[in-house]
């Protein structure tokens, strides 16, 4: 196990500053330091509020990582650093602490794709991937389908959402419903007390000739809102459990459906779910059903990991050090719209034997 690499992972894509520890595929920390409760009179992310907290907590939450690991930084085999796709401001500050630790340790640094590390985080769970491995990643700013036949170089996109992404439709409706932000958490609760055939909510690209793996969810977003606005106008009360429970059920039979289509259609025996939807306990019981059904194995994280943390991006930069991929230069900026066929972001690897020589007496302490 000595001879793994131990890897720091940062990552600020969003609104929660995480700072992970890895060990090979062994998760040793998990620190997050989330602002949530900061957008959340917002009813969303407010990208300069992010920043200013990811400002903020990232000293605290990379000394509490490695307090939390039993290990010193100086033992670190390597920097991880998310370098997009995300919000611009909030990446600008991981990518620019990760810098400044690299710099100080004299440590190579890898910018990777946030994505990538979705899928990647997995393996602290269940082990190395198999490839290949189907991916399907359900967030606030992504519904993907993934096809990954190697992690650190190979992940071609299958499908992806054309208007709201899945999340979304979760936070806008639990707006409209008057639950409060952030929305995944408060209508899987809900859900569980309601009835998920009491409202028939349309599905989104389903149709013989819509595209097979794309997603939709802006037009079930605007059907449910239609119907809870005609219900109040008519003065009648709003069932909100059964809402929630109907379009929580609109969305994942159309999430489950596309991605067991694309394991089959491509041959592949693994599919992986991943991002913070992910965490929804009516998604996975429904792809354990649909996975089983097809001969699928279904491998999705414990919820923690699901959502954005620095442990899946320590996980993809350990795979990058064991795997012998290039570090990323010093000249590394953030990427908001980082193309998921990029996991990492390379560099030529000599400024890094530069910068080595200058720090060699490991200007952190």
């Amino acid at each position: 196990m000595a001879d793994e690499p131990l890897v720091l992972g940062i990552e600020t894509s969003c609104d929660e500053t995480g700072v992970g520890i890895v060990r090979g595929t062994t998760l040793l920390a998990d620190a997050v330091a989330s602002s949530v409760d900061e957008h959340a009179r917002f009813g969303g992310v407010v990208p300069e509020v992010a920043s200013r907290a990811h400002l903020e907590a990232m000293v605290p939450t990379v000394e509490r990582a490695l307090k939390e690991a039993g290990v010193s930084a100086k033992d670190l085999d390597g920097i991880a650093v998310t370098a997009g796709p995300g919000l611009a401001g909030a990446l600008l500050v991981g990518v620019s602490a990760a810098k400044a630790y690299a710099y100080a340790l004299g440590k190579p640094l890898y910018g990777v794709n946030h994505l990538a590390s979705h899928i990647c985080v997995d393996q602290l769970e269940h082990g190395p991937l198999p490839e290949p491995t189907m991916a399907l990643l359900v967030s606030g700013g992504h519904s993907s389908l993934l096809l990954s036949s190697d992690i650190t170089s190979d992940v071609r996109p299958m499908g992806a959402t054309i208007d709201d992404a899945a999340g979304e439709a979760f936070d806008k409706i639990a707006r409209v419903l008057n639950l409060g932000f952030p929305g995944g958490p408060v209508i899987d609760r809900y859900a569980r007390e309601g009835d998920p055939a009491a409202i028939t909510f349309p599905r989104g690209l389903t149709g013989p000739r819509d595209p097979a793996y794309d997603f939709s969810f802006s037009g079930l977003k605007t059907a449910v809102a239609r119907w809870i606005e005609a219900k109040r106008a008519s003065g009648e009360e709003v069932p909100v459990r059964d809402v929630a429970a109907s379009f929580q059920e609109a969305v994942v039979d159309v999430l489950t459906r596309k991605a067991v289509r694309a394991c089959k259609d491509a041959g592949v025996d693994h599919l992986m779910i991943g991002g913070g939807v992910a965490a929804n306990s009516r998604l996975r019981v429904l792809a354990q059903e649909r996975c089983e059904a097809a001969g699928v194995r279904l491998r999705v994280p414990r919820p923690k990991l699901c959502t954005d943390n620095g442990a899946m991006v320590a996980a993809l930069g350990a795979e990058m050090v064991a795997r012998g991929r290039s570090a990323s230069s010093w000249d590394l900026s953030a990427d908001s719209s980082l193309p998921v066929t990029d996991p990492h972001v390379p560099g030529t690897g000599q400024d890094h034997d530069h910068v080595h020589e200058v720090s060699g007496d490991n200007l952190y302490s």
